[in-house]
């Protein structure tokens, strides 16, 4: 099916209103997305659209999800707002359930992966300083990652593209190659406080790490009293299967874990996880958040939470994530555009080839055109995140919709 061309008056009316009132940060499609529900959207003007791309890793149960909308009711009938003068019992509990389901013995609350990044960062430099003075402060993060937009974060994003014109950076960072094991004697020594990593690069193309690195990191952090720090801001809250993409690794026990997107189900919240090595670090004074624990955000995020952890849930993204590879295999074999499909779970990357590459993006507009909402990581890869509960009928229309615009490519000579 291919999007009509025609729009109505409305929709170009608002398109043309938020592209003049925003700051042109972004570059959005033109069309006003209107209502959701489970992995379907449909714009003002009534095209429906299957969704593969989740609001980046973000609606986790899709749109719409009726225990969400409950739980979110409930909570905004009761109490807003408190700041972090006082408890609130949904934060509370969420703290409490996180802890229960991971490593960490404290929890800190914010809006954003970025936001818990930069908690992570001053977490790993304080702790730092309390053990070891001045002399240790360096963070080592690596080619390919991606952590944040603010200055310390773009700055721990080993990729020159998004740090052009911020200069000048702040110090105390240094990068290393990613999956190279050989390279972390080099970049890891005693001025490290932390390593930073991701366990699948997700805007970096989905890298994942491959079988024992992230173990390798972890020995180099305890010889050097270094914090193991993952940011499973897109890999985590089960979009690979499990829990945390780390639980790949067997036997592995970070310090720090950062999550964010699909912990608040569409709902902005982030946290930083703490073992008992550096549960204490931050003490009174030394960080805050306005937001952070809000108890709508934290209400809601405790249904995604106990959705995410249940067995039903995480045999589904294994059976969904089968599903798409063997979609994607098979227009490879028809039309071999496909250099290579990785990722794990209902994290995938299709890494396009040939003259397909670099096209990433004018793939994905025809995709919209048809129907299908998909991402890009870089220019050369196309991703897709669906919701974690997406139905074998929502993922085969999907496919369909998007092996009906390949096809268009190929018959346009496109590829």
């Amino acid at each position: 099916m291919t999007m009509p061309e025609q729009q109505t008056r409305k929709t170009r009316e608002l398109v043309a209103t938020g592209q003049r009132r925003y700051v042109p940060n972004y570059a959005p499609k033109e069309m006003i997305l209107d209502r959701g529900e489970g992995a379907r959207m449909w714009d003002l003007d009534g095209n429906e659209y299957v969704d593969m791309g989740a609001g980046i890793g973000v609606t986790s149960l899709g749109h719409g999800a009726p225990a969400l909308a409950e739980a979110l009711a409930a909570q905004a009938g009761r109490l807003w707002h408190t700041s972090n003068l006082y408890f609130v019992e949904p934060a509370v509990r969420l703290a409490e359930e996180l802890c229960e389901a991971s490593f960490a013995e404290r929890v800190f609350f914010c809006n954003s992966g970025a936001e818990a990044n930069e908690a992570a960062i001053k977490l790993a430099r304080k702790h730092a300083s309390l053990r070891h003075g001045p002399g240790k402060r360096e963070i080592v993060t690596f080619y390919g990652g991606f952590h944040g937009r603010t200055l310390a974060t773009v700055t721990a994003t080993a990729q020159p593209k998004y740090q052009e014109g911020f200069e000048p950076l702040p110090e105390g960072f240094r990068y290393c190659d990613y999956n190279d094991a050989a390279a972390l004697d080099d970049a890891i020594g005693e001025r490290t406080c932390a390593v930073l990593v991701e366990p699948i690069q997700g805007e970096g193309g989905v890298v994942p790490a491959e079988a024992g690195f992230l173990a390798a990191v972890a020995e180099r952090c305890r010889a050097h009293d270094a914090l193991l720090m993952l940011d499973e801001i897109q890999s985590g809250l089960a979009r690979t299967g499990r829990l945390f993409a780390y639980e790949w690794e067997d036997g592995l026990v970070p310090d720090v874990v950062t999550i964010a997107k699909a912990l608040g189900g569409g709902l902005p919240i982030g946290a930083m996880l703490v073992g008992p090595r550096a549960a204490e670090t931050l003490q009174p004074g030394s960080h805050g958040s306005t937001f952070g624990g809000n108890p709508i955000a934290a209400a809601v995020a405790r249904v995604v939470l106990r959705t995410l952890c249940s067995g039903d849930l995480l045999a589904n993204v294994e059976h969904q994530g089968e599903r798409l590879r063997k979609r994607l295999d098979a227009l490879h074999n028809e039309f071999g555009f496909i250099a290579e499909v990785r990722g794990k779970g209902l994290m995938i990357g299709a890494v396009l080839r040939g003259e397909w590459a670099g096209r990433a993006g004018e793939l994905g507009e025809l995709c919209r055109r048809h129907g299908v909402l998909v991402l890009q990581a870089g220019p050369d890869v196309l991703r897709f995140l669906p919701p974690l509960n997406i139905t074998d009928a929502e993922l085969d229309d999907g496919m369909d919709r998007f092996e009906v615009a390949m096809r268009e490519a190929v018959d346009a000579g496109t590829g």
